[in-house]
């Protein structure tokens, strides 16, 4: 009997530790598979995120492939020789500095506001990526993170602060375009704008540096009425005859058939019988023939109403109040970045004449015997 109870003992006693021992077992094989989970869990995340550094819509700034572009504004303009050459007397020395001040915001070498795109180069040209920078500098560096491939870049500055140029349809490449409003009368631009296009691959795993210059897409003229002696009691200008818009991917200006008319700033000149008439815009057509665009080297065309590019308008009521209109035509095309200035004196009729060759004149006395300053041309 004692031994019976002894072998039912020892029996029990091993059926408890097998039984722990088996629980145990369980408990390890539990944690292990744990650990295969989260291994596992691990491995579907990193993939998830080597996916998304893929992806060209995402927020690339954590995946540590950055691309660095470099932006130099560099301005292409003839200001200082026009102004130079042109004005020269002991009085144009006057006239050059309000000139040279009231243009600072135009021909400048800084930028206010950059607006960056960056464009796929097949099928429909569809913007990828944009930015925007307050660059206020002459140069400035920006770490971009972009996907490799091969892209189009159009860049444009100086667009905040000018009401009379706006960006439109720039989610495509090729439709990108800068604008004036659609109306008949406009004002002066009040920034130089600039703007440039860069083809651009992006390797694979290198970091990269874009030198990317920007030039400028409009231009400025002025007209310098000298009324000393003519005993004239106003001066009205008016400038037309230049572009309504800049395809920035083609670099090419858009003309419509009725140009808009620009209301020239008012420079003053102290102390001086100068009143200066200064317009920023788009440039002028450019003479064209059979073979192509004339440059300013080709032989001398006598200026006449039908082949002049841009012109002035201008609007003089005598002391005796009657108006005399006088129409200056100019056959010499204004540039981008260009400034022209172009200098002309009042007499006692009205009239104004000048001495450019470049330049044909038309008089009307007696214009509307007193009529609207604002003409419908």
């Amino acid at each position: 009997m004692r031994n019976d109870l002894r072998e039912l003992e020892m029996k029990s006693a091993m059926t408890y530790w097998q039984l722990k021992e088996m629980s145990s077992a369980r408990k390890r094989s539990g944690i292990s598979h744990f650990f295969i989970f989260i291994s596992h869990f691990s491995f579907f995340i990193s993939l998830l995120l080597l996916l998304s550094c893929s992806t060209i819509d995402d927020d690339l700034s954590d995946c540590g492939t950055g691309y660095q572009l470099d932006y130099q504004l560099q301005l292409v303009t003839n200001m200082t020789t026009e102004l130079s050459t042109q004005l020269t007397t002991s009085t144009d020395v006057k006239l050059a500095s309000a000139v040279r001040s009231h243009l600072s915001r135009i021909f400048t070498d800084m930028a206010h506001d950059v607006d960056l795109s960056f464009y796929d180069t097949e099928g429909d040209s569809l913007r990828l990526q944009h930015d925007e920078h307050i660059m206020d500098d002459s140069l400035a560096s920006y770490t971009l993170y972009l996907p490799m491939r091969r892209y189009m870049h159009l860049a444009v500055a100086n667009l905040i602060d000018n009401p009379m140029v706006s960006l439109a349809n720039d989610e495509y490449c090729h439709q990108s375009v800068l604008q004036q409003p659609e109306t008949d009368t406009i004002t002066s631009h009040t920034t130089g704008i600039f703007t440039a296009r860069l083809p651009m691959e992006v390797l694979e795993g290198v970091n990269q540096n874009f030198e990317v210059h920007l030039y400028m897409a409009n231009c400025a003229s002025t007209l310098v009425i000298d009324t000393i002696g003519s005993g004239v009691r106003d001066v009205k200008v008016y400038v037309k005859g230049f572009a309504t818009g800049f395809n920035i991917a083609d670099s090419t200006y858009q003309f419509s058939q009725q140009s808009p008319v620009v209301r020239p700033d008012i420079v003053n000149v102290e102390n001086t019988g100068d009143i200066s008439f200064c317009s920023v815009t788009f440039p002028s057509r450019e003479v064209t023939t059979t073979r192509g665009i004339i440059e300013t080297t080709e032989p001398f065309v006598s200026p006449t109403s039908e082949n002049s590019l841009w012109e002035y308008h201008v609007y003089v009521t005598t002391k005796e109040g009657s108006i005399t209109e006088t129409k200056l035509y100019v056959n010499k095309p204004l540039r981008a970045g260009q400034l022209k200035v172009l200098k002309a004196k009042a007499i006692g009729n009205g009239s104004v004449t000048t001495t450019d060759q470049t330049v044909a004149v038309s008089v009307t006395l007696n214009w509307d015997d007193g009529g609207q300053y604002e003409p419908t041309l």
